[in-house]
């Protein structure tokens, strides 16, 4: 079964195209009534993603892309649709287009590199974040992004690099810390990643991953009662952590991680 990447990981998948687009799909031949119809159907594309209903999702990008057939947009956010139901394969159609229709805007860029990460395609995914980092060489999206295609490579040092460089430009970045921490732990860094994995818990205190991920870390260190007083917190915030093949093949937890985890559910 093909594996779909965890929205958040790489993605965090960029709905970033909305209504706003809706004006460069114009013509001449395009009524104020006509943009207007695209305008609501993107509104309601965008609260059914929401929602969560990325099937309706779909068919509303689907709507527009019938009216407004060159609205990069549109394209692009119909693939984040489809990714978001493991459509892979289709998706990756959807952002071929929005690449050839807008090859200088960085969304359809980056959306495609989540598709192709889901695919296990790692060196096209990074082929596509490296075009990204030409086009805006402060993208941290895209260093986070290249980061994890890398770990699918098994290149920990060359991702952790990447990770500190999306920080860098982007501090707040909670999920290109979290990777940052993770990539440590890989790397048998496990001090200095359980100190980054507190100091992000300490900011973000309802952050499951890092809850989850210092739950591993403590157990297989000793430390029971600060593993299961994370792990309370951690499966409060979000159960699919209970779940060993979500954490191992959807947010791609690294393996060693992932063996901590194992460790502490087996005697829960």
């Amino acid at each position: 079964m093909i594996k779909i990447i965890c929205i958040f990981l790489s993605l965090l998948i960029m709905f970033g195209w909305g209504t706003p687009v809706m004006a460069q799909s114009s013509t001449g031949n395009t009524t104020p009534e006509e943009l207007q119809q695209g305008d609501e159907l993107a509104t309601k594309a965008f609260a059914a993603t929401n929602q969560g209903d990325f099937a309706t999702a779909e068919s509303y990008w689907t709507e527009i892309i019938e009216k407004f057939p060159t609205n990069a947009g549109a394209w692009s956010n119909r693939g984040n649709s489809r990714v978001s139901q493991n459509k892979l394969a289709a998706a990756l159609t959807d952002y071929n287009k929005a690449v050839e229709l807008a090859p200088n805007v960085t969304d359809p860029y980056l959306n495609r590199g989540t598709a192709l990460e889901g695919l296990g395609r790692w060196e096209e995914a990074i082929a596509d974040y490296n075009y990204v980092l030409e086009l805006d060489p402060n993208d941290a999206m895209a260093y986070n992004n290249r980061g994890n295609a890398k770990t699918g490579l098994g290149k920990w040092e060359d991702a952790i690099a990447d990770y500190q460089k999306a920080t860098e430009i982007a501090p707040n970045f909670a999920f290109a810390r979290a990777n940052y921490a993770l990539a440590l732990y890989e790397t048998n860094q496990i001090d200095k990643a359980i100190r980054e994995m507190r100091n992000i818990v300490r900011k973000y205190p309802k952050f499951a991953d890092m809850r989850a991920a210092l739950t591993a870390a403590y157990w297989v260190s000793g430390q029971k009662g600060e593993a299961e007083s994370n792990w309370v917190a951690a499966y409060g915030l979000d159960t699919r952590y209970k779940d060993m093949n979500w954490v191992q093949n959807i947010r791609r937890w690294p393996p060693s991680m992932v063996a901590a985890l194992d460790k502490f559910l087996k005697l829960q």
